[in-house]
């Protein structure tokens, strides 16, 4: 068995915890032919993938090209970790001649759907074998998220998707899950997969440049809840804690936590609070009124938004978050620092 191509029995047992350009929409005429006996559309012969979360459609599709037909699971604008499947959910599973998943405990509403949908689902699971950041993990490595007692993270935290590098990782992992179910595609994965990585490569690039910008002092992150670890870790940024002590966005703080957040803000200064775009911004501004942080509410860590938005693809997502990251946390831009603005998203 390839790794991350997993059986519905085996990935029903891994899913155990913790958001789409917009993909196409599953379309058995899209091909635009005809049988010519009965004038009705033909079936669409590529593969049928479904991806859980749109900036994961957005990468298989990349990596898929003309050879499949990507469709998403989860609505643009709505948080995986809240989402609950319709019965219409059950049917796009059973059809889909392949699924792709972050995995590692992220899509936890996933576990009884994909039981229901017959046995034998090919499943590729785009972060396996990547090590995950867990909680020593991300102390050791400068985060304080505080007290986690009574919230629970699953296996780890799932958001590797926000370092573009283990993105690369991604790509071959779901080159190799779709040359399983197309062999004859198999060339056609491989390369594409080679030229999103290089894709990748200039993102971490451009990241990094607008990311200099950041005087060394205020490279300090308070975010919505714990998500943006992997980014920091890459980038050089400490993440100083979060008002949801959670990978989950359905976590709680207790009043304990936030007064140990205040207090951890206040010692470092962090300037800034962000948040993805549609959370309630009350929380982060009675944290502002005691703190003096800058609230910034338009990150987009896990939907893509649609194409007329400000992150219709991965890469657009983050070279969107970069910038409000850099300038939520006082960036000075010079000619030397100054991020590339012609490429397209």
């Amino acid at each position: 068995m390839r790794r991350g191509l997993l059986p519905l029995c085996a990935f029903s047992i891994l899913l155990t915890a913790c958001s789409t350009p917009v993909p196409p929409s599953r379309d058995h005429a899209s091909m635009g032919e005809s049988d010519s006996q009965t004038g009705q559309p033909l079936a669409d012969a590529r593969l049928h993938v479904l991806a859980a979360e749109s900036f994961l459609a957005d990468i298989v599709q990349a990596v898929a090209g003309d050879r499949a037909v990507v469709d998403t699971l989860v609505p643009v604008g709505v948080d995986p970790h809240g989402f609950q499947p319709r019965p219409a959910d059950l049917r796009r599973v059973a059809e889909a001649d392949l699924l792709v998943v972050n995995g590692v405990g992220l899509e936890g509403f996933l576990t009884d759907l994909l039981a229901a949908a017959g046995e034998g689902k090919p499943v590729i699971e785009a972060a396996a074998g990547i090590p995950l950041r867990g909680i020593e993990a991300a102390v050791s490595a400068g985060s304080e998220a505080g007290d986690h007692d009574g919230h629970e993270h699953g296996q780890g935290d799932p958001h590797l998707w926000l370092d573009p590098l283990l993105v690369q990782r991604y790509a071959d992992t779901i080159a190799a899950g779709l040359a399983t179910a197309d062999p004859d595609g198999a060339a056609v994965y491989a390369g594409n997969a080679r030229a999103y990585r290089s894709q990748l490569a200039d993102l971490d690039q451009e990241i990094r440049i607008m990311l200099a910008a950041v005087p060394a002092t205020k490279r300090l992150l308070v975010t919505n809840h714990e998500s943006l670890g992997y980014f920091a870790d890459r980038y050089g940024l400490r993440v100083v804690g979060a008002l949801l002590p959670s990978v989950s966005t359905g976590a709680e703080p207790s009043a304990g936590q936030l007064a140990a957040l205040i207090e951890r803000i206040r010692l470092t200064g962090a300037p800034a609070v962000f948040l993805e775009a549609g959370v309630n911004p009350q929380l982060a501004r009675q944290l502002a009124e005691e703190t003096g942080l800058r609230v910034v509410t338009d990150l987009y860590t896990e939907s893509l938004t649609n194409v007329d938005g400000p992150a219709p693809s991965y890469l657009a997502m983050m070279r969107h978050n970069a910038r409000s990251i850099a300038s939520g946390l006082g960036a000075v831009e010079t000619s030397s620092t100054a991020a590339p603005t012609s490429r397209s998203p």
